[in-house]
């Protein structure tokens, strides 16, 4: 599986200037005879592509850290960051209140802003973006809207000239951050199903006949490629073999009222309605926001890390490649940010961040 996705990874991310960024890590390289320290990170496949290519960057300019990248799903990157498996647990999603209970030692920490999209594959309307909005989203993922023409769906896009076929929704079998931020955009929007699903890296999704499971985001582009009148939830870090697959991209209905698409600008100011707002511990759900432009599914991707570590020099290596990752000369740099459709940090999330890389030890 890891092989897939760094294959898929490869051509999703392609051209990326590495070159370049060399200079900009520089700042943060460590001396070549260092021994060599080894770090893992595993979790978020949103995450994935953005980590990949920090990583070469990186350890070029500090020859004495090794860091290996899985893309396990965020579900997977909290855990193994808490069991001490991984030093770095990639996540869309931040701990819960009950899980920072029983955890106090592991801190969530913001390295950047992400984007989800909802694609769809259908036959003659790919080339067009439809109008969803949260409810009709969970009354397809409940099958309580079944088939494209339904009503509601129509009702939101005068014109257009539905197929009277059955949908195939496609949800993620592996815990995941995008779903933590999809169900949380549906129980934000829907009442019904915030009382009866909820929002988690893993819900018990409703059994709707016919919905597809698949595993990660480069699972689910490639289960919406071979499945005609599907629809799907994918990280904006996976846009490019979306459009290579010629899938179809809708426009969310967000606070206001507004159908917007999911572009780095819409982000941008759907984080600037909320950012303000973080915490010192930087749990929060981006998802949803105010404001006329904004974009109703964005959040912080997250690097979940224990203060406390092994050893003092695993420790040091992982403040000082974290603190490069949200640095605006290097892993916030444009080029990075730019190759995987993300926002860059916000300052005053990134010195919040800051405070808490820190804490490690």
């Amino acid at each position: 599986m890891l092989y897939r996705l760094k294959k898929e990874l490869s051509r999703s991310v392609k051209g990326a200037v590495m070159v370049s960024a060399l200079g900009l890590a520089g700042m943060y390289a460590m001396p070549a005879s260092a021994a060599t320290i080894s770090l893992l990170e595993t979790g978020s496949t949103l995450l994935y592509p953005l980590f990949n290519l920090w990583v070469p960057v990186y350890t070029k300019m500090n020859p004495g850290v090794q860091i290996t990248t899985q893309g396990t799903g965020s579900g997977t990157g909290i855990a193994e960051a808490i069991s001490g498996v991984a030093q770095i647990g990639a996540s869309d999603a931040y701990m819960s209140d009950a899980q920072i209970k029983m955890h106090q030692n592991i801190l969530n920490i913001p390295l950047a802003i992400s984007i989800q999209m909802i694609n769809y594959n259908l036959p003659g309307l790919n080339n067009k973006h439809l109008k969803l909005s949260g409810p009709v989203l969970a009354g397809i993922y409940s099958g309580k809207i079944s088939n494209w023409d339904d009503a509601a769906i129509a009702k939101l896009n005068p014109g257009v000239k539905l197929p009277n076929h059955k949908i195939v929704p496609i949800h993620r079998t592996d815990g995941s951050g995008d779903t933590f931020i999809f169900t949380t955009y549906l129980s934000d929007t829907t009442p019904e199903w915030s009382k009866s699903v909820g929002y988690s890296t893993t819900v018990s999704w409703p059994a709707v006949p016919g919905g597809i499971g698949a595993l990660g985001n480069p699972g689910m582009v490639q289960a919406l490629k071979t499945t005609p009148y599907g629809v799907a939830y994918i990280g904006i870090s996976w846009k490019k073999p979306v459009e290579e697959a010629k899938l179809g991209l809708a426009m969310l209905e967000n606070r206001a009222g507004n159908f917007v698409l999911p572009t780095v600008e819409n982000a941008k100011a759907a984080a600037g309605e909320m950012v303000s707002k973080t915490p010192a511990d930087e749990r929060i759900s981006l998802v949803f926001a105010p404001g006329a432009k904004s974009y109703p599914i964005i959040n912080y991707e997250y690097a979940i890390v224990s203060k406390t570590q092994a050893k003092p020099e695993v420790a040091a290596a992982m403040k000082k490649f974290l603190n490069w990752a949200i640095d605006t000369k290097g892993g916030n740099a444009p080029h990075f940010i730019t190759a995987v459709n993300f926002v860059p940090l916000p300052d005053s999330a990134a010195e919040l961040s800051r405070k808490q890389i820190a804490e490690i030890h």
